[in-house]
């Protein structure tokens, strides 16, 4: 699978559904980002089980500005709707492949329950 490019209109539907999303946050005139698609695009092609998403900040800044884009590249991770990663700056393929691995071994169940643990002591 290659990489698809998301929009505000297309980012929650893509992101909540079940499964992993991976995002990269970029921009064209950003030099670490250029470095990192290729490094991104290739994971792609490795990981047909993963959803891979682009967003380009300047042509969506209102949707970087509401998810807090304040560097680029960022990458995000989500699973089964949930973020359960996020980090600025361009990966190597070996640090993008160990982020991939861990979202996978993930235990969403226990997440969930983190989750709610949270909630409820915020509240």
């Amino acid at each position: 699978m290659s990489t698809i490019d998301l929009t505000k209109e297309t980012f929650e539907s893509t992101v909540t559904g079940e499964g992993i999303t991976l995002v990269d946050w970029w921009a064209s005139w950003c030099g670490p980002c250029k470095q990192f698609a290729p490094v991104y695009d290739a994971a792609s092609e490795q990981h047909t089980d993963v959803t891979f998403g682009k967003i380009d900040t300047e042509a969506e800044q209102e949707l970087a500005a509401a998810a807090q884009i304040t560097s680029i590249p960022t990458l995000m991770a989500f699973r089964d709707g949930i973020l359960v990663f996020s980090q600025p700056g361009a990966l190597p393929a070996e640090a993008l492949e160990q982020v991939i691995t861990a979202v996978k071994d993930l235990d969403m169940d226990d997440v969930r329950r983190q989750i709610a643990e949270q909630q409820q002591a915020s509240n």
